[in-house]
């Protein structure tokens, strides 16, 4: 979708909930304690002005923050804005359900929605650039 100072900003392709993960562009990093301490008030930054953005934006009851990276070793951090009521809630959405991919409208959708936060912090992608890149 875009990038921040630090980091890259992707959408997680499950249109059943507002779902995005910032990765720090920082070799060989798994851990947040590995960053340097410019680095991890950086993120902290970024974490925290894009989930603003995205509880302002969706209208969640609760923001998710996940840095788990059984999966995928690289560091990142998970943003899931969760409603009361949503296919899996109060339960984790890791493993809960299948996900349900965006078509090009609904991608649009929410790349226009988060766009219009803090463009002088983080860069947002041409939507069809950032569409086309997340295949």
């Amino acid at each position: 979708m875009g990038h921040g100072p630090l980091s890259l900003i992707l959408l997680m392709n499950d249109r059943r909930f507002p779902w995005v993960i910032l990765v720090p562009q920082c070799e060989d990093k798994q851990e947040i304690f590995q960053l340097t301490s410019s680095e991890q008030s950086m993120l902290l930054s970024e974490s925290s002005t894009i989930g603003q953005a995205m509880l302002d934006t969706f209208h969640g009851d609760k923001l998710n923050i996940g840095a788990l990276g059984n999966v995928v070793s690289q560091l990142h951090l998970h943003h899931i804005v969760r409603f009361h009521g949503d296919p899996c809630w109060p339960a984790p959405v890791w493993g809960n359900g299948l996900a349900e991919a965006y078509d090009y409208a609904s991608f649009e959708g929410v790349m226009l929605k988060l766009s219009r936060h803090h463009a002088d912090f983080f860069k947002w992608y041409d939507l069809r650039e950032a569409f086309y890149k997340k295949k």
